[in-house]
């Protein structure tokens, strides 16, 4: 399974974010098996005010019309997932999951890394610039995950990523409400091996 991220370039200027995104669908649309629209990078400056209530409106409105022209044109239809960020509160949660809703989108990607150093502070290096991963961000995801399935309910699917360092971890992103998890980081630090020890340990709770 091939899925493919896009977001905005750097030197784009913010309010012509989304004409990169709707080139990026449409250049990677036949190839992918889905796509990630990454609204939520910390590394790219500003790009998180895409998350708010107007701007997010309106790039998933011409991304979910740009999206239906697509699946016309090659006779096939590949799934749009959002992935957002871990330092959202509340309020902004519901605002997403509304959109999602509103603009077909077919799932949620949660969550990006985060620029919050509670977790890492009084660490050597703990105040350099740019996103956070691995353990630091578990909490933060899951419970951008939980908020998110209460809003949206059952059937929408949510993929969990986000501090996933063992099985336990992949665990809890499913019992805050993920469909599947993603992992990243994790593979630095444990290796090929914790595909396995995740697997086994989702596959214990399907069972039990």
């Amino acid at each position: 399974m091939l899925g493919l991220n896009i977001g905005k370039n750097a030197s784009t200027p913010i309010e012509r974010a989304t004409d990169d995104y709707l080139i990026g669908l449409s250049g990677v649309y036949e190839h992918a098996d889905y796509v990630t629209v990454n609204i939520s990078s910390p590394n790219t400056k500003n790009l998180r005010s895409l998350q708010t209530d107007e701007a997010l409106d309106q790039l998933l409105s011409a991304l979910n019309e740009r999206k239906k022209a697509l699946a016309d044109t090659h006779q096939k239809r590949v799934p749009v997932f959002l992935k957002i960020a871990p330092d959202l509160d509340d309020a902004q949660v519901a605002v997403i999951a509304q959109s999602l809703v509103k603009h077909q989108m077919d799932g949620v990607i949660a969550t990006n890394t985060t620029l919050s150093r509670d977790a890492v502070k009084g660490m050597p290096h703990c105040d350099e610039a740019g996103g956070l991963s691995g353990s630091p961000v578990l909490a933060g995801s899951n419970r951008v995950i939980r908020l998110l399935r209460q809003h949206l309910g059952p059937q929408f699917p949510i993929v969990g990523v986000g501090g996933i360092l063992s099985g336990y971890d992949a665990v809890s992103k499913i019992e805050a409400g993920a469909d599947v998890v993603q992992i990243y980081t994790g593979l630095i630090y444990k290796g090929p091996a914790l595909v396995h020890e995740v697997a086994k340990a989702l596959k214990q709770i399907s069972q039990s």
